[in-house]
Formats: structure tokens, C-alpha cells, sequence
């Protein structure tokens, strides 16, 4: 017994880790990913000091202050600040929308039977469509405007959050709906007081597990359609090889979605105490 329990005290089963063990150990991966790049960079750049492909940082960072604080010749506009606002605008009219769309699917379908049976099986079928294989479509019918970005990022996150929310409508105990209703509880009274309450940290959970689904649909919509946003950057520059662009673009990208993550995450621990201590 006592073996076994060193055991799982040395696999990390027993109880949680120390703090500054576990931000070691979340830092190390990023440690040795930035040890390996230099090390790379410095080998083929000192071979080829015109190598393109592994930019050093300080070409990198010097890349990135000239898009971020300078106005462009042509425009008058700083690059870096002018794509990120466009992609963010597409991103949280697409996200806002799929959020709202996939609560009301997934509430309605979620409570009543009989839209359950009707509305389910065309969201499991549209689930499964490849959202980047009607890109082209989605172009024609609504334009290579915003209309197209912003379709193609609610048509790629909407049903997921909407199968999402109906799984775990269904799952709220039938004995709280029982009991509401007993009492005379209207509809509204229902969804504002039992099951909005209960969905709505769901919700935020669902949209932040869709922020990497959706990035990747607004760069694919840019790369093709836009004459700005970060994709649009990055697909642009690519045939002239410029990876002191592409690298540092990526890098916004990521750390943007690294931060909406957190925040997402921050907001249902202080709004919703109750939901984070029993995802624990």
C-alpha cells in the first residue's frame, strides 16, 4: 500500500503540483522551442548570412516595430495595427453571431422533444461539412466582402457550440424543469431563472474551445479575399519569402488567441464560481 501510494505521490495523482513546478514545467516546451530556433538560425544564417528562412530576432523584432509604428507609404495606415483591428472585427462578428445562433439551437433543441427531433439531424449533418470546402461557395452567395469572411467563421464554430449546449442542456437534472413548472413557472421564468444560468458558462467554455477553429477559417478567407487582416499579411508577403513578417504575424495571431483564451477562462471563474469548482 505504502508503495503504491509513493507511487502515484511521484505521478502527480496524489495531490496537485507545486506552483513553481508546474510553471517550470508549462515554460520548459517553450524553453527548449526558442533554444532549438537560435540554434538553428545562428548555424544556417552564419552559412548564408541572406538566408530567409530562419530570420534572426533581432531582424524579426526590428520587422515588427517598422509594421507596428510606421505609417505605410501608400496607405498611411500602421500595417500591424490596421490587420489586427480587421481580423479582430471579423472575428468577434462571427464569433458573437455563431455564440448567439448555437444558444438558441442548442437550448430550444436541448428542452423540447419535438425540435429536438426536427432540428438535430440537419445540425449533425452541417456539423460534419467541411466548412473550408464551401469557402468558394460562400463567396459567391455572399460576396468577397465581410459578408464572406464572417459567414465562413459562423458556419465553421456555430454548430459545434449549438451541439455543444444541447448535450448539456439535456444533461441539467429533469427534476429542476419538473419542479419550476410546478410552481407555475412561465417559459421565460424557466430559461431566465434555471437554464440560462446554468448554460451560459457552457457557452463562454464553448466559444473558447472554438477560437482555434475560427482562426483558422478567418486566415483561410483572408488569404483569399481581403485586402487586409492578418492572414491577409501573411499570404501576402509569402512569395517573397519574408519570414521576418510571417513569424512575427503568427506570433500575434497566437498570442491574441492566448490571451481571449484566458480571459474567457477568467470571466466564468469570477461569474460563475459554482461551474469552475466542479469542472475540477
Amino acid at each position: 500500500m505504502a508503495g503504491g501510494l509513493s507511487k502515484a505521490g511521484w505521478l502527480g495523482f496524489a495531490k496537485p503540483l507545486p506552483r513553481p513546478l508546474a510553471i517550470l514545467l508549462a515554460a520548459l516546451p517553450f524553453i527548449l522551442l526558442l533554444v532549438a530556433y537560435l540554434y538553428f538560425s545562428d548555424a544556417r544564417l552564419e552559412a548564408n548570412p541572406a538566408d530567409k528562412l530562419m530570420p534572426s530576432f533581432q531582424k524579426m523584432g526590428a520587422t515588427l516595430m517598422r509594421y507596428a509604428l510606421e505609417e505605410d507609404p501608400r496607405t498611411g495606415a500602421r500595417l500591424l495595427a490596421t490587420d489586427w483591428l480587421a481580423s479582430m472585427k471579423r472575428m468577434g462578428m462571427g464569433l458573437g453571431l455563431s455564440a448567439l445562433a448555437g444558444l438558441i439551437i442548442g437550448v430550444a433543441t436541448g428542452l423540447f422533444p419535438y425540435l429536438r427531433a426536427f432540428f438535430m439531424p440537419f445540425v449533425t449533418f452541417w456539423s460534419i461539412v467541411p466548412p473550408l470546402a464551401i469557402l468558394p461557395i460562400l463567396f459567391i452567395v455572399f460576396g468577397v466582402g465581410e459578408g464572406g469572411k464572417i459567414a465562413i467563421l459562423f458556419l465553421g464554430t456555430v454548430w459545434f457550440i449549438a451541439r455543444d449546449i444541447h448535450d448539456y442542456v439535456r444533461a441539467i437534472p429533469n427534476e429542476q424543469i419538473v419542479k419550476a413548472l410546478s410552481f407555475n413557472a412561465s417559459l421565460c421564468g424557466l430559461l431566465r431563472r434555471i437554464i440560462l444560468p446554468q448554460v451560459m458558462p457552457r457557452l463562454i467554455d464553448a466559444v473558447r474551445m472554438s477560437l482555434g477553429a475560427a482562426w483558422l477559417f478567418l486566415i483561410a478567407a483572408e488569404a483569399i479575399a481581403s485586402t487586409d487582416g492578418l492572414g491577409y499579411r501573411i499570404f501576402l508577403v509569402r512569395r517573397y519569402l519574408a519570414m521576418d513578417v510571417i513569424i512575427p504575424y503568427v506570433g500575434v495571431i497566437t498570442l491574441t488567441g492566448f490571451m481571449l483564451d484566458i480571459a474567457l477562462r477568467r470571466w466564468v471563474a469570477w461569474r460563475h464560481e459554482w461551474y469552475e469548482a466542479r469542472r475540477r
